[in-house]
């Protein structure tokens, strides 16, 4: 019934946990991070759109035709779309912080 034993034990021991954001590991190799886009190679064939299993994406018409908006609150980050892509607009990157305060800022233009 003593605890003295195992509070001496615990207190020597190394830490089990990391001191985030103070200190950050790197991502493990084949970490599935936040999309990025770039808008200059897209054609807008919507292929994106057609394979996303969240509707995480919404096809919008701009002044260059059609182009997806990403809503990254309902991602799912199974990379369909980046497999997809025929010009490798869509990119995986291995950003993990989506904070916010609104969830409707999670949209990627």
């Amino acid at each position: 019934m003593s605890l003295v034993p195992d509070i001496l034990r615990n207190l020597f021991r190394r830490k089990s946990t990391v001191m985030y954001p103070e200190e950050r590991r790197e991502t493990p190799q084949g970490f599935r991070g936040r999309l990025s886009f770039d808008r200059n190679k897209c054609t807008g064939c919507r292929l994106c759109w057609r394979v996303c299993p969240a509707s995480a994406i919404e096809m919008i018409k701009d002044e260059k035709g059609f182009r997806p908006v990403f809503h990254i609150y309902r991602c799912i980050y199974c990379y369909f779309c980046v497999e997809v892509c025929p010009t490798k607009a869509i990119r995986p990157t291995d950003a993990y912080e989506n904070t916010v305060f609104r969830k409707e800022d999670l949209t990627l233009r």
